[in-house]
């Protein structure tokens, strides 16, 4: 009698579940669609672009997201699809969140090359970066304004809740919690939560009340 032995490692259930785990944790904003640009797939940090969560992108267009510098470039684009010239393709967008414009480089990558198909595409997105000032801070863009999402995250974090506790609360992940928080870490020049909150409290983002934030 032959005994099969189970290899995990062979396995592509074992394969999708370490992707999709690779997918969610990683902080750049990133998303899978079809080769017509419809997203199948968000990770929180895509999402949290716009305070929502992965599932809600789910079913728009990349195009309804970012607007192209060139959208020339589009109709190269796919003329080289179509042509099976398979490439990373690098476009500069823009897009508006929160009633705020920003920019950045959104590379997009086919991820398999099925015979006589027009494969998935994988975006990533690159934020540009704050412009530093001549003192090395980031340049000041107006008064600092918060969402209402970015407010409750940051009092959570005032109160000394836990990450954990802090998502279920808000509705996002972990992973979009943190990213929350390394972008107000960015903007607030505040190296981690603690001056983060100290930070917030001078600029008045936070009552008296919520200084000294609690352990977590």
């Amino acid at each position: 009698m032959t005994v099969t032995v189970y290899d995990p490692e062979s396995d592509p259930a074992v394969w999708r579940t370490r992707f999709l785990n690779l997918f969610d944790r990683t902080p750049v904003p990133t998303a899978v669609s079809t080769a017509e640009g419809v997203i199948t797939g968000a990770n929180p940090a895509l999402a949290a672009l716009w305070n929502l969560t992965p599932g809600r992108l789910t079913g728009r267009h990349l195009l309804d997201l970012f607007t192209p510098a060139d959208p020339r470039k589009l109709s190269k684009f796919e003329s080289a699809m179509r042509g099976g010239r398979r490439s990373r393709y690098p476009f500069r967008v823009r897009w508006t969140a929160a009633g705020s414009s920003y920019e950045g480089e959104l590379t997009v990558e086919p991820v398999s090359d099925p015979a006589g198909e027009l494969p998935p595409l994988l975006a990533i997105l690159r934020a540009d970066e704050p412009r530093p000032a001549v003192d090395g801070r980031e340049e000041a863009v107006g008064p600092v304004a918060l969402t209402a999402l970015e407010s409750r995250i940051l009092a959570l974090v005032a109160e000394g809740r836990t990450t954990a506790v802090v998502a279920r609360t808000v509705g996002l992940s972990g992973d979009g919690v943190n990213y929350h928080l390394a972008r107000l870490c960015r903007r607030l020049d505040a190296s981690n939560r603690t001056a983060l909150v100290a930070r917030a409290y001078v600029l008045g983002l936070l009552s008296p009340a919520a200084w000294p934030p609690a352990a977590d």
